[in-house]
């Protein structure tokens, strides 16, 4: 923690002056190591006034904040900002100037998240093609976004749950108007990608703005973009997760730079992805209260919570019965278990901490910052409750990197990097920015999913012959025809009322709130007109399949795939063209 310079922290007096000649801070500020800033007045370039220098509630010195709403110089281009009026008829000029005015950091910026997005659709979308994909967790979410888009209730027949009653995913909203124009594969993988690749432009921002260093804040960027549980999150199928990256990351950005219209839109923009981001929000305003404003934090720590109690009390409780399916995660028998334990045999949660390559976990997700973070760790810590909560789980997959439940750890992480990179003197943080780019590239190689990694996983490309034949032989089956298909079939026939992953719904599997209806037969059997499956099948299915194979006549097959349909249908005349 950098050295008070005031006896009244967080009273937010002026406490030094930056020298605009020399760039030093006079005496006490002088002390923190913090380089110089000057602030451009909005006017004639070369003017420059000195920033006030400021405490933090904790008494550390903060010599980033705005003077008069200006921005300290030498963050915008060539000292000054583009101003944009509120006529309309005036954003194209405005927007043109803004474009003329970036740096060439900034177009680097610009080409690492273009290079990004394309690469990850790209690569998301072969996988998708070579049947790399499924219902869980691409097709159910097709499904839920199409009948959204046609106005229906999100009921997904492939999982037997409201999409928004799984989780309170509101965000998805927004993909209703793409889904009017281009409701297809790529709608999906497409917004990911560049919502994940959007997350490098807050901890660009913030870079620019605490370092002081363009070049600096396109690395520490850059190293956002290859943190291995990014690439992997974009690689597993698609998930509303991914759209927290840009989200938090802004919400934590405007929480540091007091820019709090921007901290307010996402925050509630990030409520919006899932119920359970208050594992990370709550701690953002924790640390918004003890180090920025009080009032604020504890208006976000209530709205936080508050809204996570409504999620699932209110809105999943009355789609799907439960405020959630997940209480099986917690050890020792639930919540109640779990705190009883702590406080009788707190050996034992050190033990479930310490099983099952946990560590692991946690020393993958934070090595990649080279631990650059602990030199002023606050910003880091919001990320620590979610990634305790990953830990502590029993769901295997929550702990491990290659899921998408790590992502939303590792704004608050990188972006605690930037922030203890800001408290050291500026002689070093040179060193520290090549650390962390030196750690993020090798970590990104051992156990990363980039095109240069050590291990990639094994996909099936878009021209395999097993992926060619089950286009071909899906391709007649009518838009709105009943299916039951093999599981990553589902995924290419999402786009209607009724798609069941085989054996659904002969015999349940996967369906409903819970495994209560294990085995039953849906009414909506009767209604299945096509069923689609591979030429061999996996012993339970094809038991299902001898008990309802009568009712289905094989209309056509290749080496891989069966297609059957209704014998009922069969049996009716043609309709009269």
């Amino acid at each position: 923690m950098d050295r008070p310079t005031a006896d009244r922290p967080g009273s937010g007096e002026q406490v030094g002056r930056i020298d605009p000649l020399v760039g030093v801070p006079d005496r006490a500020a002088a002390d923190a190591g913090h380089p110089a800033d000057t602030v451009s007045d909005g006017g004639a370039r070369g003017r420059t006034s000195a920033p006030v220098v400021q405490l933090d509630t904790d008494g550390e010195v903060d010599h980033h904040v705005p003077v008069d709403g200006l921005e300290p110089d030498g963050l915008e281009p060539d000292g000054a900002r583009v101003r944009w009026s509120r006529d309309p008829r005036t954003w194209p000029r405005s927007f043109a100037a803004a474009v003329g005015a970036m740096t060439i950091w900034q177009w680097v910026l610009v080409a690492l998240v273009a290079g990004y997005t394309s690469y990850f659709t790209s690569v998301t979308l072969d996988v998708h093609h070579g049947l790399g994909t499924s219902a869980y967790d691409y097709g159910l979410y097709d499904q839920g976004v199409w009948l959204m888009s046609r106005f229906d209730a999100p009921f997904v027949t492939l999982m037997g749950r409201n999409l928004i009653g799984d989780h309170t995913s509101f965000i998805l909203v927004f993909l209703i108007p793409i889904y009017w124009v281009f409701p297809s594969a790529g709608a999906l993988f497409f917004t990911q990608s560049l919502m994940i690749a959007l997350g490098a432009v807050p901890v660009y921002l913030l870079a620019r703005r605490r370092i002081g260093n363009e070049l600096f804040a396109v690395a520490l960027a850059g190293c956002y973009l290859i943190h291995p549980a990014v690439a992997w999150t974009n690689r597993e199928n698609f998930h509303p997760d991914s759209y927290l990256a840009p989200l938090v990351g802004m919400a934590i950005y405007g929480a540091v730079e007091r820019k709090w219209r921007t901290y307010a839109v996402f925050f509630v923009l990030a409520l919006m992805v899932k119920e359970d981001v208050s594992l990370v929000l709550v701690p953002l305003g924790v640390w918004v209260t003890l180090k920025r404003d009080r009032r604020i934090g504890i208006l976000s720590v209530v709205g936080a919570v508050s809204f996570m109690l409504a999620a699932m009390l209110l809105v999943k409780r009355s789609l799907i019965g439960v405020p959630t399916r997940n209480f099986w995660r917690i050890p020792f028998g639930g919540p109640t278990g779990f705190l009883r334990t702590v406080f009788t045999d707190p050996i034992a949660v050190v033990r479930h901490y310490w099983s099952d390559n946990r560590p692991f976990y946690f020393w993958q997700l934070t090595a990649p910052l080279a631990w650059v973070f602990a030199r002023a760790p606050s910003v880091a810590l919001i990320s620590f409750v979610v990634m305790g909560t990953n830990m502590l789980s029993t769901f295997w997959y929550q702990y491990q990197i290659e899921y998408h439940y790590s992502l939303v750890a590792v704004p608050g992480l990188v972006m605690g990097t930037v922030w203890a990179i800001s408290k050291v003197a500026e002689r070093w943080r040179g060193a520290l920015v090549a650390a962390v780019l030196a750690t993020s590239l090798w970590t990104s190689w051992s156990w990363g999913a980039m095109p240069y990694s050590k291990e990639l996983p094994y996909t099936w490309a878009p021209d395999h012959p097993v992926a060619v034949d089950a286009r071909d032989i899906i391709r007649d089956i009518p838009a709105d025809a009943v299916v039951s298909a093999q599981y990553s079939i589902t995924a290419h026939l999402a786009r209607r009322h009724e798609i069941y992953m085989f054996p659904n719904p002969f015999s349940l599997t996967l369906y409903g709130t819970d495994d209560s209806l294990a085995g039953q037969r849906l009414p909506a059997a009767d209604r299945v007109e096509y069923v689609v499956l591979p030429a061999t099948l996996e012993f339970e299915s094809e038991m299902v399949w001898n008990v309802v194979s009568s009712e289905f006549t094989l209309v056509d097959s290749n080496q891989w795939w069966r297609l059957y349909q209704r014998t009922t249908m069969l049996d009716q005349p043609n309709p009269a063209p």
